[in-house]
C-alpha cells in the first residue's frame, strides 16, 4: 500500500511539474493575454507612440516598419544647426537655396540670421523664397528685398525672390485639388534645396512647419492663391473668405509633394522650434510666445519632421503650451498630416533621435 500511494504521489508531482512548464510557455507566447490585449490592438498601440527615446546604442536598434528618423537637438545655436545637418548625412552641394521666411515688418519671431548664417555660409548657399499674395510689405520683389536687408540676411549671403520674373509648372501627380504647383522660375536653377523653417502657429494652417514652407513658401503669388483655393482661382479673393478648409489644408500637401518629387534625394529638412507663437512670421504684430524653446529637429521626411514638432508642442507644459495647441485644433491642422501621408509625401510614423550628449 505504502508503494502505491508513494508512485501515486510521484504521478501527481510529474503533473503539477508539466502542467506548470506549460502554463509558462503559454505566458511567454501571448504576454498580453492577461491584460486582455490582442497583438493587434498592441500593434495600433506601438504606431501611435511615435516618440521614442533613444537608448545608449541607436544603431543596435530596429528602426519601426516604414517609419522615419527625425533628428533632434535641444542646442539652438549656430553650433547646434550645423551638428543637425551633419546628423542628416546627407550633403548640399552644387547651387544650394535656403528656403527661409524672411519675416514680415513689424514681425519679430522669425529666424535670426545670426542663428543660421555659420550653416548657410558652410553650405554655401542662398537665401530664396517668394513674393506673398496677401499684400503686406513683401508683396512685391522691391519690398521683400528691402525686408531681408531690414532683417539682416542680406549680410551674410545673397537673397534670391523666385518669382522676380516669372513662374513656372510643377506637375501634382494624382491631385484631388492641384493639377500643377506654380513656383518661382528661378526655383530650376537650384541643384539642391534646404528647407530651413521656423515651427509655429498659423492663422490658416493651424501650425506651420517643412510642409508649409515648402508648398506656400516656394510658390509664385498665382500658385498661393492656387492653393489657397484648392485650385479654382489664381487670384487671392480668398482673402475675403469662402475658402474650404479641409480643401485648402490638401492643397499645401500636393504642392509640398510636387517640390518634394522633383528634387528627389536632393533636398533636406529642418525644423527650428523656437519663439513659438501662436502666429505666423508672416504676420506684422504677431502674438508673444508663451511656451519655451524646444529645439532644432531635421529629417529627410518632412511629414514626420512636421508631425513630431507638433507631438513636442502638446508634450510641453498643458497651460503654456494651450494657445498654440488650441490654435492647431481649431484649424484642423493635423489633417494636413493626414493628407500628406495618404498621397506618399511621408510618414507620421517616426523615431526621434535626440543628438545631445
Amino acid at each position: 500500500m505504502k508503494a502505491k500511494r508513494l508512485i501515486a504521489l510521484l504521478i501527481v508531482l510529474a503533473l503539477t511539474i508539466i502542467s506548470g512548464c506549460s502554463l509558462i510557455n503559454s505566458e511567454a507566447d501571448n504576454p498580453l493575454e492577461d491584460q486582455n490585449i490582442t497583438n493587434e490592438e498592441a500593434t495600433e498601440d506601438k504606431e501611435t507612440d511615435e516618440i521614442t527615446e533613444p537608448t545608449e546604442e541607436p544603431d543596435s536598434q530596429i528602426l519601426p516598419e516604414n517609419a522615419s528618423i527625425v533628428y533632434m537637438t535641444k542646442d539652438i545655436s549656430p553650433e547646434g544647426l550645423i551638428r543637425i545637418y551633419e546628423a542628416l548625412g546627407r550633403q548640399a552641394s552644387g547651387k544650394v537655396g535656403i528656403k527661409v521666411h524672411m519675416g514680415e515688418p513689424g514681425g519679430h519671431n522669425y529666424l535670426n540670421p545670426d542663428l543660421v548664417k555659420d550653416f548657410v555660409r558652410s553650405v554655401n548657399g542662398i537665401f530664396v523664397d517668394g513674393n506673398t499674395a496677401y499684400g503686406g510689405r513683401r508683396a512685391t520683389t522691391e519690398m521683400h528685398m528691402q525686408a531681408a536687408e531690414d532683417h539682416g540676411f542680406t549680410a551674410y549671403t545673397s537673397v534670391d525672390i523666385m518669382d522676380a520674373e516669372a513662374e513656372i509648372s510643377l506637375p501634382v501627380e494624382n491631385g484631388k485639388h492641384l493639377k500643377e504647383a506654380l513656383v518661382g522660375s528661378h526655383f530650376k536653377d537650384y541643384d539642391f534645396f534646404v528647407v530651413l523653417s521656423h515651427f509655429k502657429g498659423h492663422s490658416m494652417g493651424g501650425f506651420g512647419g517643412a510642409i508649409k514652407n515648402m508648398s506656400i513658401g516656394f510658390s509664385s503669388q498665382r500658385g498661393k492663391n492656387l492653393i489657397h483655393t484648392a485650385g479654382t482661382r489664381d487670384t487671392n479673393s480668398w482673402l475675403l473668405g469662402g475658402y474650404i478648409q479641409n480643401h485648402f489644408l490638401e492643397s499645401m500637401a500636393e504642392a509640398a509633394k510636387a517640390i518634394a518629387d522633383y528634387a528627389g534625394e536632393n533636398i533636406l529638412y529642418i525644423n527650428v522650434m523656437n519663439n513659438l507663437s501662436v502666429d505666423c512670421d508672416c504676420d506684422s504684430n504677431p502674438a508673444d510666445p508663451e511656451m519655451e524653446d524646444i529645439g532644432i529637429l531635421a529629417s529627410l521626411d518632412p511629414v514626420a519632421l512636421d508631425k513630431a514638432c507638433v507631438d513636442l508642442v502638446y508634450a510641453a507644459d498643458e497651460e503654456k503650451s494651450a494657445s498654440l495647441r488650441r490654435r492647431i485644433e481649431i484649424k484642423n491642422g493635423t489633417h494636413t498630416l493626414d493628407y500628406a501621408e495618404e498621397i506618399g509625401l511621408g510618414t507620421q510614423r517616426y523615431k526621434l533621435e535626440v543628438i545631445d550628449d
